[in-house]
């Protein structure tokens, strides 16, 4: 299966798991309830896991040392431990953690600060505790994160910033959602908090059917899934 095709299969898994959260939510009577349903469901995000699962195992590494679903804590630096989407783990080597995330509206300022915030807060946590040997002799392991965004009104309608003291940085004056977590997913490989990222719209309507679109080319899922082959082809 090609890159292009696995993801358009999971996006068209998220909204349409998304859509059966929000049913079910309503057939027991809790109307009211059925987006945060939906919002927590948790099982939308399956099928870019089992994506990037398959993806690995065709790289060459047993599935054996691919955890998705449980054995997924990695010892932290400023706090115990931290769950991760994914993991690749062999022979007590830490070869990648992944994350992947998504948002759909309406909340998008709200969401975009914690979303941003975790992100960060989650690479320094594993970066100290790699210095700090708590993965013991691994070498420098590939570090992933994957993020899907909501295309609608809201995310791309330009948003202001408030400036009572300073300037913010010029790309970031009127920038909308959708260009906000574009800026941010770039920014994270730049600074070298992740070793890749990748950043994908999909609207509700069209993505139950697999229709997504790649806002920069930087931030594409073919040159993510290059750069973790090629990472697991060094360590193989």
């Amino acid at each position: 299966m090609s890159v292009n095709d696995g993801i358009t299969k999971a996006v068209a898994h998220y909204w349409r798991t998304r859509a059966a959260q929000r049913e079910k939510q309503q057939n027991q009577g809790r109307a009211d309830q059925g987006l945060r349903g939906a919002v927590t469901g948790g099982a939308q995000m399956n099928g870019f896991i089992g994506f990037f699962t398959d993806l690995i195992a065709e790289a060459g590494i047993s599935r054996d040392c691919i955890f998705h679903r449980t054995s997924l804590e990695l010892p932290g630096f400023f706090r115990p431990t931290k769950e991760w989407d994914l993991l690749v783990v062999r022979n007590q080597t830490l070869i990648a953690a992944i994350e992947a995330k998504s948002q759909v509206g309406p909340s998008f300022g709200n969401n975009f600060n914690n979303r941003t915030e975790e992100a960060m807060g989650s690479a320094l946590d594993i970066w100290t505790a790699f210095r700090e040997r708590a993965y013991l002799d691994s070498p420098q392991p590939f570090l992933g994160y994957f993020f899907m965004l909501e295309d609608c009104k809201s995310s791309n309608r330009p948003v202001g910033v408030k400036e009572p003291h300073f300037r913010v940085f010029p790309e970031f004056d009127g920038a909308s959602y959708m260009k906000r977590y574009e800026l941010f997913c770039r920014k994270l490989v730049l600074e070298r908090h992740y070793t890749a990222s990748a950043f994908i719209t999909s609207s509700e309507e069209k993505g139950v059917n697999g229709a997504f679109k790649t806002p920069a080319q930087d931030l594409s899922v073919e040159r993510f899934a290059r750069r973790l082959v090629a990472h697991l082809g060094a360590y193989l």
